[in-house]
């Protein structure tokens, strides 16, 4: 009778349990068939008109179109992007504020003293949206022609030489002391608030040297005003096609981008994020978004969550090293 007893105890505790899930997925099920029903917050925590700003603009545009609800797009720059980030994280995790971010979400824990996130607990990966491989380039005075000419340079005039980096801790900067510390190289780093600045001063061969990602690189390079050394890709890229890549040109290992993606606070519901992980692979598939971010020097992609999950992780762990070896630090 015992038995029996424990018996019809376990059996209806699994129903329970079986009628709790499943109320509980059918509800979820429910949220994400009606979202969104009103509009959404994109946070960018850079400065509109950059990379970050013109990938975010994009996807809200196409996203507004499909789902008839107005995705905005708000600017919040600070902190080197922390400002922003932080305040994602905060908010309410139902769909209704999401977070564009770029490489240096996942940078800043190694950089920063204090930071108000956590890359991995604080945030519900949606998709990678674009990368844009990092590029040298130099000044038509310097002789060099590739990268293997170019640390011959450096090594033979320690000290002369000096390149130009777009933001302490952006992933052209890293590119630039991962290229110093693999090779031993004698050159000295400046910094510039912006990547037109940093192009800038290298055009004026006050810096003969420079570390950007491609975009606002891509007009002097073919226009001859700088010289395109490599592109720091596994691939070539569609915007210049006759740029070789630092593999082809026998220097490995200095692969960079800087990425951009879409997060949201964690907690939010699975089925929200996978409406929007599907919105990204479709959007990313599209000829025409194709089309746009390979002239702008983008290359598209579309992640699932974990895969995106497993590059914030490798990210995070390879230029970590690299910080603490270069000593870079921000209060």
């Amino acid at each position: 009778m015992r038995t029996l007893a424990v018996r019809l105890f376990g059996f209806c505790a699994s129903l329970a349990a079986s009628l709790v899930i499943g109320g509980l997925l059918a509800a979820t099920s429910e949220a994400a068939d009606g979202y969104p029903d009103h509009k959404v917050h994109m946070i960018v925590p850079f400065a509109a008109g950059g990379p970050t700003d013109v990938i975010g603009r994009l996807v809200a545009e196409r996203l507004s179109d499909a789902w008839g609800q107005q995705l905005y797009v708000e600017d919040m720059p600070g902190a080197g992007g922390n400002l922003g980030v932080e305040t994602a994280a905060r908010a309410a995790p139902d769909g209704y504020t999401i977070v564009v971010v770029s490489t240096g979400f996942i940078i800043n824990p190694s950089m920063y003293s204090k930071i108000g996130y956590d890359p991995i607990k604080d945030f519900a990966p949606i998709s990678l949206v674009a990368a844009s491989p990092n590029v040298v380039t130099v000044n038509p005075t310097v002789p060099a022609k590739n990268l293997k000419e170019l640390i011959d340079l450096i090594k033979a005039n320690p000290g002369k030489y000096s390149y130009a980096q777009p933001a302490t801790g952006s992933t052209p900067h890293l590119a630039g002391e991962l290229f110093k510390q693999t090779y031993n190289l004698d050159v000295v780093t400046v910094p510039f608030n912006g990547a037109p600045l940093a192009i800038n001063s290298t055009l004026g061969n006050h810096t003969p040297i420079a570390f950007t990602a491609l975009p606002p690189a891509i007009g002097t390079i073919k226009d001859g005003t700088l010289r395109g050394i490599a592109i720091l890709a596994k691939e070539r890229v569609a915007a210049l096609p006759d740029l070789p890549t630092n593999i082809e040109e026998g220097v490995p290992g200095l692969e960079s981008d800087t990425l951009t993606g879409i997060l949201a606070p964690a907690g939010t519901p699975k089925a929200i994020i996978d409406k929007w992980n599907a919105a990204i692979v479709t959007m990313a598939a599209d000829p025409d978004v194709k089309k746009k971010l390979d002239t702008l020097g983008f290359i598209p992609i579309a992640s699932s969550p974990d895969q995106f999950e497993d590059r914030i992780k490798s990210e995070a762990a390879r230029w970590d090293k690299v910080i603490k070896a270069a000593g870079i630090h921000v209060d």
